[in-house]
């Protein structure tokens, strides 16, 4: 009885802190309007004022290749995916190619690392040319916001400067890119961690317990279909050692 007492109140202690977040972020910085109204909510600030890449933009007719996220018109479920990222601690994504899921998860943690002194996220895949991509997704996003905000926000050292697997901003906080392995998040203590096409990590499972250690605010796991501990974990199965 007294554990299930302590847990009710460490999730309201929790909520109670997450609200506070949600209320600072949305003061910051209090002098423009511009920029709370910008900040205020991670799909608004995705699809209004940043854009993405898309390098296939010649071969589907697009007429460039920087565009904001699609609307909710086209793509319903990126809405809903910034509400789930809002209200779950959390979250486990099955996607498929071209739901742009990836794209949407990076620009909530870039977003919210961005605007909070001394906030850390990790993303990690299993090889670090690929962890090298998520980042320089950050580093579009980034990149394509008004001047206004960039300049609301700024970075350690140009953009250009920055390692090609990190992102660092001027208060102190910053994205870091790692390759797959349990023991590569043990050297951090971030506020958030993506962990990217889950079902080809061999490490994952072990990855999701350092997680669990380490990470004070959002966890994701995301990734297309593939057999391993994700595809099981996700359906409740449990296998014995020698199956």
């Amino acid at each position: 009885m007294q554990t299930r007492r302590l847990k009710r109140e460490a999730d309201q202690l929790e909520k109670s802190i997450e609200q506070w977040l949600r209320h600072l972020t949305k003061k910051l910085p209090i002098a423009d309007p511009r920029i709370q109204e910008a900040i205020g909510d991670p799909y608004i600030w995705a699809t209004r004022y940043t854009e993405t890449y898309n390098p296939h933009w010649v071969e589907e007719g697009r007429p460039s290749p920087y565009e904001p996220f699609p609307s909710v018109l086209t793509h319903p479920h990126l809405c809903v995916l910034f509400r789930l990222l809002d209200h779950e601690r959390i979250l486990w994504i099955e996607k498929s190619r071209d739901m742009m899921i990836s794209w949407g998860c990076v620009a909530y943690l870039t977003l919210l690392t961005m605007i909070v002194p001394q906030r850390e996220v990790l993303f990690q895949t299993q090889k670090k040319d690929k962890v090298v991509q998520l980042v320089k997704y950050a580093k579009c996003l980034y990149r394509h916001q008004p001047k206004w905000l960039r300049e609301a926000f700024p970075l350690s050292k140009p953009i250009d400067s920055q390692p090609a697997d990190a992102l660092t901003f001027a208060h102190g906080g910053g994205v870091i890119g790692i390759p797959g392995g349990a023991n590569q998040i043990r050297s951090y203590h971030p506020w958030g961690y993506l962990n990217d096409e889950s079902s080809f990590q061999p490490e994952a499972g072990e990855c999701f317990n350092e997680a669990l250690s380490a990470v004070k605010g959002k966890i994701i796991f995301n990734s297309s279909a593939g057999p391993g501990w994700y595809a099981d974990v996700r359906h409740d199965i449990i296998r014995n050692a020698e199956d």
